[in-house]
């Protein structure tokens, strides 16, 4: 079975988990893509002579960039975006590598090709556990740049989120308006990004193709955020989710260890179904996490963090 026909079969799948979830896969269809086509296959650890990084570009304003499972096994994501007036840089990487070369890199071809000799940058996280932020201290001395703290009032400070967690709040890149989406579970300062402009919803580690951790004390509030995003997105149209990692091979089910190599692996995008099937997990396991394997992800209860 291709990877899209277990696509369409998993809306059939969360639509089937009754509740309010019913109405809300009605409304929130999984669309293609705003980008031509897919994303070419990532570095996944099986040649020894890869790139430490390795970015790809989603559209003319939109980039991700991935660093190397063989620098480091978490092999995360990172997202840059550009506005008019600003550009959000989205996590820093898990260490053990030079993470601002690729992202000057990528912003010096940006405003190349704008005509601009520089524009400002914001540095922020979709958590704050260690293999999101090890890079931070190279843009602590980067002119004209914000960079984010790590705990849910700095980011609800920096963002303006008066309500945290219920806000939904709108950041301007200037003619972008994202939406910060605060999603407190996996890490009480997590938050998803929406980009109105490419239709993706950058998920971090809430959602995305490997083992959903649910640390037990804060299962609740991961409740919450999946009802919260599964609610915006019955009124947004969502293209893609976008995570962090990727931690399954395409084979459905089946998880990689956490070593390289990747061979085979899943593709980083995944559709909103995804999330809604997440959510229709954790509805079904009655406030007590459990272990579920599912096609596309795995959750995997551990302990209070």
């Amino acid at each position: 079975m291709s990877f899209m026909e277990r696509q369409a079969g998993r809306f059939r799948h969360a639509a089937g988990a009754g509740r309010a979830l019913a109405l809300v896969l009605t409304l929130a269809t999984a669309a293609g893509p705003a980008c031509a086509g897919p994303f070419k296959p990532w570095i996944d650890g099986t040649d020894a002579a890869e790139p430490a990084t390795q970015t790809q570009r989603y559209d003319r304003d939109t980039y991700v960039i991935r660093q190397s499972l063989r620098t480091n096994f978490e092999g995360p994501f990172l997202y840059l975006l550009f506005g008019r007036d600003r550009a959000l840089l989205l996590d820093t990487g898990a260490g053990n590598v030079k993470i601002r070369p690729a992202v000057e890199a990528v912003i010096a071809g940006w405003l190349k090709a704008h005509g601009r000799a520089s524009i400002p940058l914001v540095v922020a996280h979709s958590h704050g556990h260690g293999d999101h932020h090890q890079g931070d201290a190279e843009f602590a001395d980067r002119p004209d740049t914000t960079v984010v703290g790590l705990k849910p009032e700095d980011v609800a400070a920096f963002f303006g989120i008066a309500d945290w967690p219920k806000q939904i709040a709108t950041f301007d890149l200037g003619g972008r308006k994202l939406s910060v989406i605060p999603t407190p579970g996996h890490h009480p300062a997590h938050i998803m990004i929406y980009d109105p402009k490419t239709r993706l919803l950058l998920s971090g580690d809430t959602l995305y193709p490997g083992r959903i951790y649910v640390p037990s004390n804060r299962f609740g509030e991961l409740q919450d955020s999946l009802d919260r995003v599964a609610a915006f997105g019955a009124t947004h149209k969502v293209a893609w989710a976008l995570g962090a990692h990727i931690e399954m091979s395409r084979k459905p089910g089946e998880e990689f260890p956490d070593r390289p190599p990747h061979p085979d692996e899943h593709p980083l995008e995944l559709p909103f179904s995804a999330l809604l099937e997440l959510q229709a997990a954790i509805h079904g396991m009655a406030g007590k996490p459990a272990r579920a394997v599912r096609d596309d992800f795995v959750v995997t209860p551990i302990l209070p963090r």
